[in-house]
């Protein structure tokens, strides 16, 4: 198979499967080695923009999935009938800001640097599937340690968590001494 006809697979599996697609199972189901792959999809994604198509392919970590363009955003929603659904709060997104930096991290360590309670602002991170919880911690009353999903990264525009800007970039007291 030429390269033009396995971008061509490579794209219809990124359309069809619609989440993130790992590389690994891009390269094993076109039968290429990691490598060869990354660099197809990396032209792919160079092409996509250089062309300025409306469909953008996007890396998350090791994965890959097919998006709209940003900058199409107002068009797309005339489309779009939203549910009410609701932004995240302020005591949600402090929650979440909190479990991105300090990740893996349990509730009560989120609460201390808070200094409130945040039971409902988890319901809603979890509801929303931007954290999940990531096991549970080997001491007393096994505590449930919470960490972001790569449905954070999207719903950000992240490729990874080395994306997030640095505290000391946002100026922001992080409690500890410097």
């Amino acid at each position: 198979m030429d390269e033009k006809e396995m971008k061509s697979v490579i794209e219809a599996l990124l359309f069809i499967w619609g989440d993130p697609l790992s590389l690994k199972d891009i390269s094993t189901i076109v039968e290429l080695d990691n490598k060869e792959t990354q660099k197809l999809l990396q032209e792919m994604m160079d092409e996509f923009n250089f062309e300025r198509r409306g469909i953008r392919i996007i890396q998350i970590d090791d994965s890959y999935q097919m998006s709209t363009r940003p900058e199409h955003f107002e068009w797309i929603k005339k489309l779009y009938n939203p549910k009410s659904n609701k932004n995240l709060s302020n005591a949600a997104l402090e929650t979440l800001s909190i479990i991105a930096y300090r990740q893996p991290i349990t509730k009560s360590e989120i609460e201390i640097i808070r200094g409130v309670r945040c039971d409902k602002a988890i319901d809603t991170l979890l509801e929303k599937s931007l954290i999940e919880e990531q096991g549970r911690l080997e001491r007393t009353g096994r505590p449930i340690i919470y960490g972001t999903t790569t449905e954070f990264l999207k719903y950000f525009g992240l490729k990874n968590l080395d994306d997030l800007p640095s505290l000391e970039k946002l100026d922001i007291d992080t409690g500890e001494e410097k």
